[in-house]
This record gives structure tokens, C-alpha cells and sequence, in this order.
């Protein structure tokens, strides 16, 4: 991870646009409602091959929003008990913010470890 922070000035631009587009593509959850997990997904595999900044910032945000799908189910099924009710929100805030930010600190070459997040894609 050090090494990758030393070498954001050699970053090339489109290696920061790449990185920032899978942060973003979680968006697409809003339209199509599997998005938030299916789209990072396709475009990691797509990128990860265009720089390690790429694919190590893809990795971040797949196993940011596999986690996040994670706790929305469990938040989900905790409604049934009232509590989900007040995690759903909290979740959802948490999703949006750390996208956003994701995808900002990718777009100036930066690294951005999501709170929170389970890593599965090492």
C-alpha cells in the first residue's frame, strides 16, 4: 500500500479515471438495484490489468461493497425485530459517503481504505 502512495505522481491520468469510475460505478445500485455489487465487480476485472493503483483501488471498493451488501441483509433481517430500522439508514449514509470519497481520493491518485470493510479479495 506504501508503495503505491509513493508512486501517485507517476500515476497516469487514466489510471486515476479508471480507479475513480469503479468507485462510482456503485451508482448504478440505484438504477438497476444489483449494481452496487455487480458493477465494481465487472469493472475490476475489466481495469485491474491497466495498473496495480487500478487494482488495488477495485479490490478496496469490491470488498467495500460486498460487505456493505453484507450488513444491509443482516440490517434487513433485523428489522423484523425493529432494530433494521435504524441501521438501514446508517448503512445507507455510510455506502454513499465512503463511495464518494472513494472514488474523490481515487481521481487524485490516493489510496482509500473503506471503514468497515471485510476483505475478501485480498
Amino acid at each position: 500500500m506504501e508503495n503505491i502512495e509513493n508512486q501517485k505522481n507517476n500515476l497516469h491520468a487514466s489510471e486515476k479515471q479508471y480507479a475513480m469510475f469503479i468507485h462510482l460505478s456503485t451508482f448504478t445500485g440505484f438504477i438497476t438495484g444489483i449494481g452496487f455489487v455487480l458493477a465494481p465487480i465487472i469493472l475490476w476485472l475489466l481495469f485491474k490489468e491497466k495498473g496495480t493503483f487500478v487494482n488495488e483501488s477495485g479490490k478496496e471498493a469490491v470488498n467495500f461493497q460486498i460487505s456493505i451488501f453484507i450488513y444491509s441483509m443482516v440490517a434487513a433481517l433485523l428489522c423484523l425485530i425493529f432494530i433494521g430500522f435504524l441501521l438501514v439508514p446508517v448503512i445507507f449514509l455510510l455506502h454513499l459517503i465512503c463511495s464518494i470519497i472513494g472514488a474523490v481520493r481515487a481521481s487524485e491518485g490516493r489510496m482509500y481504505m473503506y471503514p468497515l470493510t471485510i476483505r475478501f479479495i485480498k
